[in-house]
């Protein structure tokens, strides 16, 4: 689009179903790789993918005709794909149906860039509900507990 000047950023949250940690260090690099290229096909940009074996952080540049909602139906649906045909995990495995996601201010990018990059050392101090909650509240976002994870069976 000529002479549109855009720069706009999400942080996105994803977990995956009932919140089991089914991504495994041993191929989860492999998983990111892929995502960033399921993104990239859409003409958007991973700056920074990481997370836990219950969920996945990433801070997404995006173009002005961006769909949040169809982006990450195509990472979740193509990724969980991709993994089931590796016979990754034991059974079937699926993400979550919600995720959540904020829109982050360029003079913010760094520090988020920080916060995903350290996942695993976050997560010795705080529980992954905490964490998530915090953005909620920090966010100003209603929620309903009962709502917000399709928790552990």
């Amino acid at each position: 689009m000529a002479n549109t000047y855009t720069q706009l950023y999400y942080y996105v949250v994803f977990v995956v179903k009932r919140r089991r940690n089914l991504i495994q260090p041993r191929w989860k690099t492999e998983l990111y790789k892929y995502i960033v290229g399921i993104v990239n096909n859409k003409n958007h940009k991973i700056v920074v993918i990481n997370g836990m074996p219950d969920h996945i952080h990433i801070l997404l540049r995006a173009k002005p005709d961006i769909n949040l909602s169809h982006i990450m139906r195509d990472i979740k649906a193509n990724s969980s794909r991709y993994i089931n045909q590796r016979k990754w995990v034991r059974g079937k495995f699926e993400w979550q149906v919600r995720f959540a996601a904020f829109t982050v201010g360029y003079s913010q990018i760094d520090m988020v860039m920080n916060y995903i990059e350290r996942q695993e050392e976050h997560h010795i101090k705080q529980s992954f509900r905490q964490e998530y909650i915090s953005f909620l509240e920090d966010n100003s976002i209603a929620y309903d507990t009962q709502y917000i994870f399709d928790e552990v069976e």
